[in-house]
């Protein structure tokens, strides 16, 4: 009710639409008045009063009130769009299958897509490790290899959603930490210390991989996820694609010749020409954008090293751009299958489990929101607090691996691919199922996914400037479920977003210069501070689920759009969970929702 200034609640276009025809009337009986005003304006006054009757009373107040709010209401009415539980614009959903053929180009496009990540991490840490380009080239192929089993593994057992598994860059502070420890930098014999930081990385992640194992199958995160709401999870799933930002265009800018055609061609394919249908019934452009404009740029990139267009260019210019830089071709042997412990055997310290343990919890909180937005561009219900805590039991298997493995990283949800479910409007399972396999097959042919692996990393930044922003946008879709006229709502929302970017932000930049913000004589102390404060969903988490959970909790339930999510906290909340998350062969006999 608009009882003190009802003209405030109105659009500025409506407002003139009704002003407007009354400002002409005004002006018409105004005409009219000066005429008559001619006439009888050599009338004696008295006469004037008799002629000209008092002005009726004004109308009540409530009844012009009531007038505006029924205008209200009908205005509103045309332009509002009802909350929607699933998107409706998407082709197939987690449990619809494209023909063959199609899903398995999808597959391929899946794999091809978190190249980006699982080829930039080995190249960013194993030279600080003191390793080679063959050492470089076999660790990427266990991360491959590892990443394609763990995928498997979570879309079958896991949350069951289309959700790709690959390496993480949470891991990259604590990993550092690891490589600059005093005893292991004592080795000057380079491939020795390659191999001996390896195994302490190795130690870390098995240790750390114990806390995400225990915090899943203990339902323990399934018991916290009970204090998020849609308004806490909205910032967070919306940090988990705007907080990479240094990922996108940052790195399209180092190779802008390359970056800038690759995003105007993706937005023109997957937008502009979505519609275009060169075969019948398959729109290519929308389905394959990444295979069809990757394949182009790549030419063009081929095209400009072959050229000599990079010849005399600086070194961080020529890493970027040149197809011949990252010598994965040469060095990867045709044919390896890794195995667990091939680096030796791991090594433990407690001060490197420690820092590496600050990473799991990024790493959870990271998945949590990707697992979110993922089930949101599948047509699936929110994964209720069972699944979730069922997800990062997986996920935590799949670090334990990682380390028996010697994938020098841990692994975490691939945002970039959840991205690509939106894009494609296809968030089918079996097309990240048939993926893994594609990961683990191309991880054993070296050579051939070396060639893979020799796209330059400007071309994935490109793609990562559209899909980290529409996962972003997913997150704030759960904004629909709250009521964001309420200034608890706005300023909860506004405070996590901000701090989630900015906080970061000053630790990354500390981080660049100083080697962290967080610097005291314990070394594994600062690696754990440094990571969890430098990761944007984390901090949101941190910041939004403790607003949303201390002001003014009884009174905003319905504010903070409960009554949609409570629905989503238990398995039998929704009986739409079971189509959606019951586990395959009918082991949810064996392994009873609680």
């Amino acid at each position: 009710m608009y009882h003190l200034c009802p003209s405030l609640s109105f659009p500025f276009s409506l407002s003139l639409s009704i002003l407007s025809p009354t400002f002409l009337r005004f002006l018409s009986v105004l005409c009219c008045c000066s005429a008559f005003a001619l006439f009888f304006g050599s009338l004696p006054f008295k006469v004037l009063l008799v002629l000209i009757p008092p002005p009726p009373p004004p109308p009540p107040l409530f009844l012009s009130l009531s007038l505006w709010e029924a205008l209200e209401v009908s205005t509103m009415a045309d332009i509002s769009h009802p909350p929607m539980e699933q998107l409706q614009d998407l082709e197939y959903c987690i449990d619809s299958n494209p023909p063959w053929t199609e899903t398995i180009l999808l597959a391929f496009q899946n794999y091809i897509l978190m190249l980006g990540t699982s080829v930039m991490i080995p190249t960013l840490l194993v030279p600080l490790m003191g390793g080679t380009d063959g050492d470089k080239a076999r660790v990427i192929q266990t991360l491959l290899f590892v990443a394609g089993i763990n995928t498997l593994l979570q879309a079958l057992f896991g949350t069951r959603l289309p959700a790709v598994v690959g390496g993480s860059y949470a891991y990259v502070v604590p990993i550092l930490y690891i490589i600059n420890d005093s005893s292991l930098q004592e080795i000057n014999e380079p491939h020795v210390r390659f191999i001996q930081t390896m195994r302490a990385i190795q130690g870390a992640l098995i240790v750390a991989a114990s806390i995400q194992i225990i915090l899943g199958y203990s339902q323990v995160w399934g018991l916290f996820s009970r204090f998020f709401s849609p308004l806490g999870m909205a910032p967070v799933v919306g940090l988990v694609g705007f907080g990479l930002f240094q990922r996108g265009f940052p790195a399209v800018g180092n190779c802008v010749e390359i970056g800038i055609p690759m995003l105007l061609l993706v937005i023109g394919l997957s937008q502009y020409l979505k519609h275009v249908r060169p075969l019948r019934d398959l729109p290519i452009f929308e389905r394959f954008p990444v295979l069809i404009c990757v394949t182009i740029v790549w030419i063009y990139a081929l095209l400009l090293t072959a050229g000599g267009a990079y010849r005399g260019k600086p070194h961080i210019t020529q890493v970027s751009c040149r197809t011949d830089k990252a010598n994965l071709i040469s060095t990867a042997p045709w044919f390896k299958f890794p195995y667990p412990l091939q680096w030796g055997p791991p090594t433990f310290a407690a001060g490197h489990s420690f820092a590496m343990m600050s990473a799991v919890l990024v790493s959870i909180v990271e998945s949590t929101g990707a697992y979110k937005a993922a089930s949101r561009l599948a047509i699936a219900t929110p994964p209720p607090a069972y699944v979730l805590s069922r997800g990062i039991g997986w996920q935590g298997i799949g670090i334990l691996l990682d380390g028996l493995f010697g994938t020098g990283t841990g692994s975490t949800v691939s945002v970039e691919n959840v991205g690509l479910l939106g894009l494609t409007r296809v968030g089918s399972r079996r097309v990240v199922q048939i993926s893994a396999g594609f990961m683990i097959f191309f991880s054993i042919l070296g050579k051939f996914g070396a060639v893979f692996a020799s796209i330059p990393f400007p071309i994935y930044a490109a793609l990562y400037c559209v899909l980290f922003g529409l996962v972003g946008s997913v997150g704030l879709s759960f904004l629909q479920f709250t009521n964001m006229n309420s200034m608890r709502n706005l300023t909860i929302t506004g405070l996590s977003l901000f701090l989630g970017i900015s906080v970061p932000q000053f630790f990354y930049e500390y981080q660049s210069i100083h080697r962290g913000l967080v610097r005291t004589n314990a070394g594994w102390f600062n690696a754990f501070m440094n990571t969890v404060l430098a990761s944007p969903p984390t901090v949101g988490l941190i910041v939004a689920v403790f607003l949303d959970n201390t002001i003014e909790v009884e009174k905003s339930k319905k504010d903070r759009g409960m009554p949609w999510w409570v629905k989503f906290r238990t398995f039998r909340g929704d009986n739409r969970n079971e189509e959606f998350y019951t586990l395959p062969f009918n082991l949810n006999r064996f392994f009873p929702p609680t």
